[in-house]
């Protein structure tokens, strides 16, 4: 990339004006000062203004993933599993927002905001996400009642919830289960203290997201207008 064009994506001035400021030798490259607008900057070079340095500001993206089975929700794995960032653009360096378990699937935002990701995975500010939960057994809305009050395990407490379209069956049985909460395997222990083990959990929605139009696997781009609508509803 051209000196000039540095300067200005990284936000110091326009091309042109970036130009005068290289020709006035105020610019600096890894301690050179440079006077030549066809000098180009390389990945790892330091540049300086006026004796400061001078940073590209990194793009911030936010992808929307509907998770398969299978990849775990870090950036890399010492057993070798695949993870979620081989499902999404390479070049540009994302991180996942909370996590999911290996075999867990739906709905994960992989960003590099990190205002972004405190925002939506501290508690404080109650970020809602609704899981379809599939069980073994036989269960009806009685047995999710404690649910709504909130419930403690193993020492643990878990704030109140929400459920809906239980569907009982006779082996296995399926409902929606809301919650506010982020905490480690949260969604498996509520049931394991109703006495149900959880054989399916997969991410319907959080907050005003949900995955309307993209299969297992499959990914997009949040629109400005969904990350502005949800820097502001929990703020």
């Amino acid at each position: 990339m051209r000196l000039q064009k540095y300067l200005a994506h990284a936000g110091l001035a326009s091309r042109r004006k970036s130009e005068d400021y290289i020709l006035q030798g105020r610019v600096a490259v890894n301690g050179q000062t440079i006077t030549s607008l066809g000098t180009k900057v390389e990945p790892g070079d330091q540049v300086s203004f006026d004796g400061k340095p001078v940073k590209l500001q990194e793009e911030k993206v936010y992808y929307l993933l509907n998770k398969p089975a299978g990849y775990v929700t870090t950036s890399s794995d010492e057993k070798g599993r695949k993870t979620v960032l081989d499902l999404v653009p390479k070049g540009m360096r994302v991180y996942p927002v909370g996590r999911l378990d290996f075999n867990t699937t739906g709905l994960l935002i992989l960003t590099n905001d990190g205002d972004f990701t405190y925002t939506m995975t501290h508690p404080s500010h109650e970020v809602e996400k609704c899981y379809r939960v599939t069980v073994q057994g036989r269960l009806d809305e009685k047995d999710l009642a404690p649910l709504k009050k909130g419930i403690r395990f193993h020492g643990e407490s878990y704030a109140p919830a929400k459920f809906a379209r239980v569907l009982p069956g006779k082996s296995q049985s399926q409902f929606d289960l809301t919650i506010h909460e982020g905490k480690n395997h949260q969604v498996k222990k509520m049931c394991q203290a109703l006495g149900f083990s959880v054989k399916k959990l997969h991410r319907l929605s959080l907050a005003s997201l949900d995955l309307k139009g993209l299969e297992i696997g499959q990914y997009r781009k949040l629109t400005p207008e969904e990350v502005k609508e949800l820097k502001e509803d929990h703020a």
